[in-house]
């Protein structure tokens, strides 16, 4: 049976981050519902503060260094997503943004995406339906209906009892893995393989006898 793979986008800015906290959650959450499946996978978890001088570079050239390039492959690759940001000025942060802007808009069609986001005050809760949300709509992946919002308050137990973070945790990773059970596995891509980026069946000779008018 082929592991399936998670990528796991955490945008906190600190060092520890109630964002890569709720991240961690959400991704062991998600695997122990697949695990109920009988569907074996693995995380792959990227910090992008780690890259955040690396995301500025790719705006300012449009190229982007080695180590950045390595995790966006690994992103648009993957079975499905986990993206976690903080709330600032009631929208995700600049550096998420800006990561979402290095990645081609068509990179992520239709991939199951569960979105998580995090702030001080539960006021900034609407945030995932009417900033993030929209995001991944546009750019064509799916979105699992459920997404978890952590309030600073969630963290200490005096959060919203009605729906505990625990249950919404458990909502959205569930609909994650049942969104990665009815797909079939992503197929690997070699970067080094020319049909990859010119097309099945062709090589770097179609494209040299293009360039010659043959």
């Amino acid at each position: 049976m082929t592991t399936r793979r998670i990528a796991v986008v955490s945008a906190g800015l600190s060092n520890p981050s109630s964002t890569r906290m709720l991240a961690d959650r959400l991704s062991a959450a998600t695997l122990a519902s697949l695990r109920e499946q009988g569907i074996e996978a693995e995380v792959d978890t990227f910090e992008l503060r780690d890259y955040a001088h690396d995301i500025t570079n790719n705006l300012l050239t449009g190229f982007a260094p080695p180590a950045l390039e390595s995790m966006v492959d690994a992103v648009v690759s993957a079975d499905a997503v986990i993206a976690v940001t903080p709330i600032f000025s009631t929208s995700y942060s600049g550096l998420f943004k800006s990561f979402i802007d290095v990645i081609d808009p068509d990179a992520l069609t239709g991939k199951p995406v569960l979105i998580g986001a995090n702030a001080g005050t539960p006021r900034h809760s609407l945030a995932i339906d009417y900033a993030i949300r929209p995001l991944f709509t546009y750019l064509h992946a799916e979105p699992v209906s459920t997404g978890v919002f952590a309030a600073s308050a969630d963290w200490g137990g005096s959060g919203d009892q009605v729906a505990p973070l625990g249950e919404r945790i458990s909502r959205g990773a569930r609909e994650l893995a049942e969104a990665i059970a009815r797909r079939e596995p992503a197929a690997s891509v070699d970067p080094f393989d020319p049909s990859s980026y010119l097309g099945e069946g062709r090589s770097f000779g179609h494209l040299l006898g293009g360039l010659a008018g043959e």
